[in-house]
């Protein structure tokens, strides 16, 4: 049926297809500008709907950082608020959009702020704050903004490649302003990924050269928390009644992952971004333990009893990893 609808809808990707080529050649020519900014700026983002890790992206990149004067922008996605909003100790998820919440929650030094106008959010950080460097999260797309450095994702398993345009496919962006990026990374790779399957990728995705292509696959922790210092091991959730609850874009990696493990539950999948109803909410009700993702804990937290969510982390080869540090230090 799913395949039927993509069909159906192939020449609505057509028509989004000529938009997205008509917009980005209205910035290519200088009819539509973009603007650089005195602060360095580093843009995370795809070419698709999500799913490919942009939040422990920036996380990985706030803790290459360190203890420099950062701060991440974001349009806080389905958030409650409007315009620029700086995250403070009384905001809550609805303010910001689940992702800026996460970071603000797990990074409290760190300035977080929301607009979808980034040039207005990024003007407003900079009037406010003397800023070492801004993380744009999810603004590849905002071509108003010319970012000092530019990180493209893409998933092992759906290299942007290989996808097509919405609403057939998963691409929001022409595959041709793969260009823009400065590193290409490709996330939730097997572990242990060959070296013959490295080349093989990066010479599918022919990259420039001026880009570097790097390797990254997700690490789990073998334990899950409550958000404060209770820490169970997942070897002691394989008698016990779970509810996995996801309202994620791509929750097949954790599934596999918690059944490799030996983990037995039944999984609750809305999706992307999910705001949760009381109805929704009763579903889990009864189990012994409700095991979500972090992004969605920050949305179910005080709403659902024994809930408890699994950390996730991009982890890099030694070499890739010191490529993008030294990128990151080196606008610095």
């Amino acid at each position: 049926m799913l395949q039927l609808l993509r069909k159906i809808a192939f020449p609505i990707s057509l028509l989004y297809a000529l938009v997205v080529y008509v917009r980005n050649f209205l910035f290519d020519v200088g009819i539509f500008s973009s603007r650089s900014y005195k602060t360095p700026t580093i843009c995370v983002g795809n070419l698709s709907v999500g799913g490919t890790g942009k939040t422990p992206m920036t996380e990985y990149l706030l803790r290459i950082l360190g203890d420099r004067n950062t701060a991440v922008l974001s349009r806080g996605y389905k958030r409650k608020s409007e315009g620029f909003f700086l995250a403070n100790a009384q905001s809550s998820v609805l303010d910001l959009g689940d992702e800026p919440y996460q970071i603000h929650q797990k990074f409290p030094e760190i300035t977080v702020a929301v607009d979808a106008d980034r040039r207005n959010g990024i003007e407003k950080l900079e009037s406010m704050f003397d800023l070492e460097a801004i993380v744009l999260d999810d603004a590849f797309q905002h071509r108003k903004v010319k970012p000092s450095f530019s990180i493209l994702l893409t998933t092992y398993h759906n290299l942007y490649v290989d996808d097509w345009y919405l609403p057939t496919g998963g691409l929001r962006d022409a595959k041709k302003e793969a260009k823009r990026a400065d590193l290409i990374i490709v996330t939730k790779c097997p572990e242990g990924l060959r070296e013959d399957e490295r080349h093989a990728i990066t010479a599918r995705l022919k990259p420039k050269k001026h880009q570097n292509v790097l390797f990254a696959s997700l690490q789990y922790n073998n334990f899950v928390t409550d958000g404060g210092k209770e820490k169970i091991p997942l070897t002691q959730l394989k008698n016990k009644q779970v509810a996995l609850v996801t309202g994620i874009a791509s929750p097949g990696p954790l599934v596999e992952y918690l059944k490799s493990v030996g983990l037995e539950f039944e999984h609750f999948e809305f999706g992307d971004h999910h705001h949760f109803t009381d109805k929704e909410i009763e579903q889990f009700k009864g189990y012994e333990m409700v095991l979500t993702t972090e992004k969605d804990f920050v949305r179910l937290k005080g709403r659902v009893g024994n809930l408890h969510f699994l950390e996730i982390a991009h982890s890099f080869s030694r070499k890739d990893e010191t490529v993008l540090k030294s990128a990151v230090e080196g606008l610095l």
